[in-house]
């Protein structure tokens, strides 16, 4: 089973180096120097890690990346088991998956033994549980499996592992002396981080994974139903090549969303390309999104590509796709149907293999009845419609978003801070019409107003009751899910209109409302102490707990608080 294979290929000469937007090297031929600056990138990776996830992460990224190293993960005990706690190239499912008993299987082994594991044909070693990665999902040629323990001293206290194709020209020991090098700095950045904790305990780290659930990666954080309905979602369309259309306000996290839907598909080893159609101007992005050529208008002294064509092979992010003219509309329509750009300037059509995600905060059948989005490319966008619920409809996640903001925005500013008795509850009642984006600028500005290492509920009313001042404009409704809730029309003029459902969303006249979606009948303790405090007053009190007047007299009436 133990098979350390060596590999006495010559080194090449030259080597072919770039740097992408990440700053991740690109070596596309051996050498030496080549290795040496690898390992110079994960150190820096470690050395500015804001926390083990960042430098982690970014290592076995660059294993697959940059040397073909794929399916990379970190293993860690968790009571008598051994259970993947970082990823790069699995699907949520293979990472849940990832879990061994103490001396189970190949990686159990690795664990208990503390000694390397290289199997180098993986059909034909008996030991290889494939519990992880099923052998129908690797390439139909020979893959070689590696483990080998990540060590504290002489104690081994996790695995890194991997799958390579065993015919590729980099030397099996180029490899190997790497693997083990970023297993030095996996153990060194876990150790610093328990150090700086104070404790034996990967406190934040434990905290981060909670939080993520294992989708590092994405940053996606929350453990509520609702967004638990969302990933399952995703794991059902991101195998395959379906346009995915994300709609949900502003702050819910369409982009992270789109960045696990590319990571868990089979396009995760080439590019995911990001544009934000409402943050470039209209003149200049028909040419970021289908390129140009030169001369095709003043300035063009070059040609360019555009980000279908930098997508190539993986995925496109339209975000904020609602924001598109009419004319890049039309254009946009043409590209999805006959899967070819043409460059400004140009007239050859260019073939690409691009999976869209789009996503957009309005309300594309609103625009489609308004006559401001075409219908043929709402269909064409709408094949698997994904909604992201909002964060107050998020129960239980707050909690942890703002532990986990708190974690980052100590970091941020170099500053500790704990959260007092009462304050989480305070931030769980209040309704978040800013959503995330809004919870992780509370937190900062509250470790910020924070004095003796403590938030106090007093910093969260008063912030709380700043931000009150901001209302939640329902006036963009989510999109239909589902093809039974959506009915098409048509007018006297033989136009097509979208009918929305009756549960579709809000009328004219609740422009301005909050939704009063849930009640917990746990908040009737802290609504009777607000007014307690505020002395009966209804508007202060419900400032006091961060919420406008309208929300707490509602509140008062489902609990049935007299005051």
């Amino acid at each position: 089973m133990l098979n350390l294979h060596t590999e006495n290929n010559s080194s090449t000469s030259q080597t072919d180096i770039t740097q992408d937007e990440d700053n991740y090297i690109s070596v596309k031929l051996y050498n030496r120097d080549s290795d040496l600056l690898v390992i110079h990138e994960a150190a820096k990776l470690v050395g500015r890690a804001k926390s083990p996830d960042y430098a982690i992460n970014g290592m076995l990224r660059m294993m697959s990346q940059v040397l073909g190293l794929n399916r990379g993960r970190v293993l860690l005990p968790t009571g008598d088991k051994l259970s993947i706690r970082y990823s790069y190239g699995l699907t949520q499912s293979e990472h849940n998956r990832g879990v061994y008993l103490s001396g189970e299987g190949i990686t159990g082994k690795v664990m208990t033994s503390g000694q390397l594991v290289v199997i180098e044909n993986i059909d034909e070693e008996p030991g290889l549980l494939f519990r992880a990665v099923e052998r129908k999902t690797l390439p139909q040629e020979v893959v070689s499996y590696i483990a080998l323990p990540i060590m504290d001293g002489d104690t081994p206290i996790g695995v890194l592992a991997c799958h390579r194709i065993r015919g590729r020209l980099r030397p099996f020991d180029a490899d190997l002396v790497i693997l083990r090098t970023f297993a030095t700095f996996i153990s060194q950045t876990l150790k610093i981080h328990r150090l700086l904790n104070g404790d034996g305990e990967l406190n934040d780290d434990a905290l981060f994974n909670q939080a993520t659930g294992g989708r590092a990666e994405a940053n996606i954080i929350g453990q509520s139903a609702a967004v638990q309905q969302v990933l399952e979602q995703v794991e059902q369309v991101a195998s395959v090549d379906a346009t995915v259309l994300l709609t949900g306000e502003s702050g819910t996290g369409k982009e992270n969303f789109a960045r696990l839907i590319h990571a868990s598909s089979h396009r995760r080893q080439a590019p995911l390309v990001a544009i934000n159609c409402a943050a470039i101007p209209e003149q200049l992005l028909e040419a970021e999104l289908f390129g140009h050529e030169r001369g095709a208008f003043t300035g063009a002294v070059g040609k360019k590509l555009g980000k279908f064509e930098l997508a190539n092979g993986g995925t496109l992010f339209l975000d904020e796709i609602g924001d598109l003219n009419a004319d890049l509309q039309t254009k946009l329509l043409r590209v999805l149907e006959t899967r070819t750009v043409q460059r400004v300037g140009g007239v050859k059509d260019i073939p690409v293999d691009v999976r869209i995600v789009a996503a957009t905060h309005k309300n594309l059948m609103a625009a489609v009845n308004d006559g401001a989005f075409r219908l043929d490319l709402f269909y064409r966008l709408n094949v698997f419609p994904i909604q992201l619920p909002a964060l107050r409809h998020r129960q239980g996640d707050v909690s942890l978003l703002s532990q986990y903001f708190l974690q980052q925005a100590q970091t941020e500013y170099q500053r500790k801070a704990r959260f007092e008795q009462g304050v989480l509850n305070r931030l769980s009642a209040y309704q978040w019409p800013g959503n995330v984006r809004q919870l992780e600028n509370i937190i900062k500005r509250a470790l910020l107003m924070s004095k003796g290492g403590a938030i106090t509920a007093a910093i969260i009313d008063t912030i709380l009751a700043s931000e009150s001042r901001i209302t939640l404009h329902d006036d963009n409704p989510p999109l239909a899910q589902g093809h039974n809730q959506t009915a098409f029309t048509q007018t006297d003029r033989g136009e097509c209109s979208i009918e929305k459902p009756a549960d579709y969303g809000a009328g004219p006249s609740d422009v301005n409302r909050r939704p009063y979606s849930w009640v917990d009948e746990e908040e009737a303790s802290e609504i009777r102490a607000a007014l307690k405090r505020a002395k009966g007053n209804k508007t202060r009190a419900a400032a006091l707990v961060g919420m406008t007047a309208r929300q707490f007299r509602y509140r008062l009436n489902k609990l049935d608080i007299r005051s």
